[in-house]
Order: structure tokens, then sequence, then C-alpha cells
């Protein structure tokens, strides 16, 4: 994923997973996936807060899916460790601390930088322009103001940076850590999209100068500042202000 923040989730639409005009989930093969990612970004947003309870019907009826994928998506998120099952209850949103949103980014911050010094090893001036071209695609897309082109145009810079790499395993791990992330609330900040379209700008002319440690710099630059964004927004939910 790439070397940001959202770089690696799946841009499945500006909320979250594809949906109708009346905003509930389309059917698709995977739906249990779907509704996943859809309560995954919930609660790394604080949408849905800690202690709180997930009920399956009436996820359900909000998604427009039958309980089964719902379940589903529940069982998967348990053992992630994103929800807890209260026995004749129901599933509760587990805590979530300043340390899992700092350790979700730096293990995803490490990936990315071994993956772009990969990159820097590899690429061509062919690739370079092509990065270029990407870059280009995710500057438009900001300017439209449209999340859903802005997640799908960074998901794709960072998918052909990623092939370039030939890491195909560590993309994969990467892929697998950036679904924490809350790409809605990324690729709806006119400010990361700033951030990103430079870091990705600088992060091109590094591997064009074979600037290895300006490669690693402008890595982590997304990283840094995504993970600070978020804690940010989750500050201001107040979910951590009996804790604090």
């Amino acid at each position: 994923m790439k070397s940001s923040a959202t770089s690696s989730a799946r841009p499945t639409g500006s909320d979250g997973p594809a949906r109708s005009t009346s905003g509930r989930l389309r059917r698709r093969p995977q739906l249990s996936e779907e509704v996943a990612a859809h309560l995954r970004e919930q609660i790394m947003t604080a949408a849905l807060r800690p202690g709180d309870y997930v009920r399956m019907d009436e996820t359900a009826e909000r998604l427009g899916v039958s309980v089964t994928p719902v379940r589903e998506a529940l069982l998967t998120l348990r053992g992630e460790g994103m929800v807890n099952l209260a026995p004749h209850r129901g599933y509760i949103v587990a805590e979530l601390s300043r340390t899992d949103v700092e350790d979700l980014f730096w293990l995803q911050g490490e990936i990315a930088v071994k993956l772009a010094l990969r990159t820097a090893d590899a690429i061509t001036a062919e690739q370079i322009a092509d990065l270029e071209w990407h870059n280009q695609q995710l500057r438009s897309a900001l300017a439209s103001g449209d999340g859903s082109q802005v997640a799908s145009a960074e998901f794709e810079f960072h998918r052909v940076h990623n092939l370039i790499a030939s890491g195909g395993k560590l993309a994969w791990f990467l892929l697998s850590a950036t679904r924490y992330t809350p790409a809605r609330l990324y690729a709806t900040d006119p400010e990361w999209g700033e951030v990103a379209v430079d870091s990705h700008a600088k992060l091109i002319d590094a591997y064009r100068a074979g600037d290895r440690a300006q490669v690693v710099e402008q890595t982590r630059r997304q990283f840094v500042d995504g993970a600070a964004r978020l804690t940010r927004h989750l500050a201001g939910t107040g979910i951590w202000d009996e804790h604090s």
C-alpha cells in the first residue's frame, strides 16, 4: 500500500463499500467482506464507539442485506479484535487506543519503506512517467471534490508503484494493514490531498535522482501525516476523554 495512509485500502467508493443511491450496499459475491469493510470504517472513525453494540438485525436493515453477511462480517471483526462477543448480549465494539493507531501506521510505514526502496532499485524512466501520470490523476480528482474518485486515484498510484517493487507478499501485508485506515476520512480532506500529491511528486523526484534518503522520507511522510489526522479526529470524538 504503497506509500500513504490510505493507499492500500481498496477504493470502494467515498462511503466505503459499494453502495446504491439509497445508501444501501449492493448485493455482491463477497458481501460479508463489504459489510466488514463498512463496519471497520465506522469503528475506525468512531461512528461506532467503543462499548457500542452492533445489532445484526439493525445493521442488516440499514445496509439492505440479510443477516447472514452481517453475522459473517462480525465473526471476521471478532477475529481481528475489533469487536467482542458478550454472551447472550451480542457484539460490542472493542477499545481503540492511541497506541493502536500509532502501531497501525508504524506497521504500514515499515512495510511501505521496504517496498519503496525496492522500487528505487528497479524503476525505469517509463515507469517514473507512469507514476507522474497517476499523480496527475489524483490531482484532478482532488480538484473535482469527489471522494470516490480521490480514493480510486490514490489506490491506482500505489498499485502501480508496488507492482514495480515486485513484492507481492509485502504488498499483500500492507493491503491487509491498511484495511484499518478509513479511506473516506482522508479522501474527503483537501489538506490530506495536498500532502499526498506533494509527497508523491517528491517521491518521484527522488526516484529520478536516485536519492534513497528522500525516498524513505517521503514514504514515511504520508504515514506520519495519516496517523496525526486520524488521532486528531478520534480525539475530537471524545472516545478517549475518560482516559485522558
